[in-house]
């Protein structure tokens, strides 16, 4: 495993663990790696100091101070996270599941195929084009943090 020092877009640092610089770059390109303070996907490793070993098998390194990024609770972001939560909530517990077929069943309900209710899945972006495109009512439901990584 590697260690590496990271840092977002906005100067926020932290840290990760890969397996191998690969994998952090194949991460990084797709966005998989976000910043635990902002979320921004747009992330780099920071300048780090090497790990020396000495002859008697100790670390010596030059410990450079560290900017760590402390992410203080914002009373009006938790209240909107709560609020997302509960609607999140609400939605998969009174609508059905229908995972990626969600595109073909609303459109099947918008053109009375099939009775109307609550449903919610997932669709593509050419899928969401298209339903918007036909008249389809829909609504995204929202991503939480926890559900990014």
């Amino acid at each position: 495993m590697i260690h590496y020092s990271l840092l977002c877009d906005s100067d926020h640092a932290f840290e990760g663990w890969f397996r191998s610089s690969e994998d952090f770059d194949a991460q990084a390109a797709k966005g998989l790696i976000s910043c635990p303070v902002c979320g921004s996907t747009v992330v780099n490793r920071a300048m780090m100091a090497p790990s020396v070993r000495t002859a008697r098998g100790r670390e010596e390194r030059e410990e450079a101070p560290r900017r760590q990024a402390v992410m203080m609770p914002d009373p009006a972001q938790k209240m909107m996270l709560e609020a997302l939560r509960e609607i999140r909530k609400k939605v998969t517990e009174n609508a059905t599941y229908v995972g990626d077929r969600f595109a073909e069943e609303a459109r099947r309900m918008h053109f009375g195929e099939v009775e109307h209710q609550g449903i919610y899945g997932e669709a593509t972006a050419d899928e969401v084009h298209a339903l918007a495109e036909d008249g389809v009512e829909f609504q995204p439901l929202p991503t939480l943090p926890e559900e990014r990584n």
